[in-house]
């Protein structure tokens, strides 16, 4: 199929709410020499989008200024320099923006195939939390097998991932979640004990669950008001991985002693300023370990809904919400 000089795509009028997001036309990006051109055929909605379109994340230099970090369809050309797919390929991809169109480049590294069995729409849930997850609760924070964790926010993108992982490689997991359902879905995807932290003290739950002991790993996406009770639901030699801060990334206070006494590591990061490099890095490590167990049937993404390209105002309102379990997804071409 010829690639027309022109596409749909979602464009922000300025920063703000959901409304500033508009369905408009625009050019057909060209892949650089590393890069592969993408017809999309479906799309993932995530935070960082929400913060960008709120004018908190702006994208880094040379990116797209385009929405959109995840995305699957076929290959629709390819840079000088890429061996690695052919025209035609059906990809899933981390890409650096741009996902919220009919069209997106996407660095060859950065690119997987899609899970046997997979359509488009669970093959485009993949990248962003998969990638995430595998860096930061994995290699940043050297979740073993035999080991325990807490995941906090289990049912969002990132969480649902999160315990569908740690327990396939053999640690005890545990999780917090606004609401009994939401809790019932983090023991259904593998979860030993969910906690409802708004009726529920997570730390003392913890304790209790885990006779006084503690986690090993705690991944946290909510930031400030959690940090000091994080620190105290570690077990000796525990390690603390910060994804996000969703309320709020500074404390007034921080008592370095619990950090002393229990020996902890306190890490975190993020992944779109990473190099192509170390992306494509994280990628190898999804293909060896990670891939084998999704074309087996197992850990894949939970789709919560999915909405038309047109309607990325509604989908970012209902991330917004939080009241999704799993993923929301964009649906651009059949």
């Amino acid at each position: 199929m010829p690639v027309p000089q022109t596409m749909s795509h979602i464009e922000m009028t300025g920063p703000g709410g959901p409304e500033v997001l508009r369905l408009t036309t625009g050019p057909v990006p060209s892949p650089k020499p590393d890069e592969v051109l993408i017809r999309v055929l479906a799309a993932g909605v995530n935070r960082p989008d929400v913060a960008q379109r709120s004018g908190s994340y702006p994208p880094p230099p040379g990116a797209s200024p385009l929405l959109g970090l995840e995305v699957a369809g076929e290959v629709a050309s390819i840079g000088a320099e890429v061996t690695s797919y052919r025209v035609g390929d059906r990809v899933c991809a981390l890409a650096n923006g741009g996902g919220y169109a009919e069209y997106c480049v996407a660095p060859a590294p950065q690119c997987l195939p899609w899970p046997t069995g997979y359509d488009a729409i669970h093959a485009a849930a993949l990248p962003e939390t998969y990638f995430t997850v595998w860096a930061n609760l994995f290699q940043g924070g050297r979740l073993a097998n035999g080991e325990s964790t807490l995941i906090h926010g289990g049912t969002s993108g990132i969480g649902v991932t999160a315990i569908q992982l740690a327990h396939e490689f053999g640690s005890t997991v545990y999780a917090t979640a606004g609401s009994e359902e939401k809790c019932a879905a983090c023991v259904k995807l593998g979860a030993t004990a969910a906690i409802n932290y708004r009726t529920q003290d997570f730390v003392a739950e913890i304790a209790r669950l885990t006779a006084k002991r503690g986690v090993d790993v705690v991944l946290d996406m909510v930031g400030a008001p959690y940090l000091q009770r994080d620190l105290r639901v570690l077990a000796m030699d525990g390690r603390l991985v910060l994804i996000a801060f969703l309320a709020g990334s500074k404390v007034e206070e921080f008592d370095f002693v619990t950090v002393m006494t229990k020996r902890l590591t306190i890490t975190g990061s993020t992944m779109r300023p990473r190099t192509t490099a170390q992306k494509g890095a994280i990628a190898a490590a999804l293909r060896e370990k990670v891939w084998p167990v999704l074309d087996a049937g197992r850990c894949g993404p939970v789709i919560h809904q999915v909405f038309p390209l047109a309607e990325a105002a509604a989908a970012h309102a209902l991330m917004e919400s939080s009241t999704h379990i799993g993923k929301i997804m964009l649906q651009v071409a059949a």
